[in-house]
């Protein structure tokens, strides 16, 4: 487990993220058309994982917006922006702000990705739900970095995740 906050209080997440170097573990998420994705679909492409408890909330929605900017600017590169949202929320959202460079997945059905990824809440207010991380995998699916960001409330660090694609 590993221990995070939310505005100061501790909370434990399920495990650890993968480890930098690993193959990062497969998945199969659901995205606003309702298709299935997996891991194996982004083979080739550079990816980041931007995830985060839910989209509905403003630190989890400025993520997706500031990944959304930055991604127009990288080559080769997708941003998965994962939660447990319903994927008709994820299309509102990503819809009524205009953002077009990222993909929205959802972790609803089974919540497997948190499982495997060993960072969904296990205590506090948001048990079940996504802590906000972000790993980033090389074309082939080696996981090249990783932050769970240790306030839930704070933003991720954008430049490091950038700076190791």
């Amino acid at each position: 487990m590993a221990t995070v906050t939310l505005k100061g209080n501790n909370i434990e997440t399920s495990g650890q993220l993968p480890k930098v170097g690993s193959a990062a573990p497969d998945f199969k998420l659901t995205s606003t058309d309702l298709s299935t994705k997996r891991l194996s679909d982004f083979k080739g492409s550079k990816v980041v994982l931007n995830i985060f408890p839910s989209v509905d909330t403003g630190t989890c929605a400025q993520s997706v917006r500031e990944f959304n900017t930055k991604a127009s600017e990288m080559e080769n590169t997708k941003v998965l922006c994962i939660s447990h949202d319903l994927p008709f929320a994820q299309a509102r959202f990503c819809g009524a702000e205009g953002l077009e460079n990222v993909i929205s997945l959802s972790d609803y059905k089974d919540g497997s990705f948190g499982k495997s990824y060993g960072l969904d809440f296990v205590t506090g207010p948001l048990e079940a739900l996504h802590s906000r991380c972000v790993v980033v995998l090389d074309e082939n699916g080696t996981v090249k970095y990783t932050e769970q960001v240790s306030e839930t409330t704070n933003e991720p660090n954008y430049k490091a995740a950038l700076e190791a694609l």
